[in-house]
């Protein structure tokens, strides 16, 4: 899963910024799980003027949090979708 062609939604390419879209695409890259779901969820918060990112997938439960520095720190919902064609990076609000 999430070996195939990536898209992001308007709404995220206005709301997040690249270099966090990157950071996400890597965290789903590198997970050590035996298996990834197809919807992966990560819920970002700004905590200390840092990015904290919660990532989470349902089965096999999952579940790790990161903190790093930031200059433009956000708040949302992003879910990645994928289909086993594609994969689509969207925020909660766009599903």
């Amino acid at each position: 899963m999430f070996q195939n062609q990536r898209y992001a939604t308007s709404g995220i390419n206005s709301e997040l910024p690249l270099m966090t879209q990157i950071i996400l695409w890597g965290l789903i890259d590198t997970m050590e799980v035996t298996e990834k779901d197809y919807l992966q969820v990560f819920c970002l918060s700004v905590e200390g003027g840092k990015q904290r990112i919660i990532h989470e997938q349902e089965q096999p439960e999952y579940r790790k949090e990161y903190l790093f520095p930031s200059k433009n720190p956000v708040t949302a919902k992003v879910y990645v979708i994928d289909d086993e064609t594609h994969s689509t990076m969207l925020l909660a609000e766009e599903y």
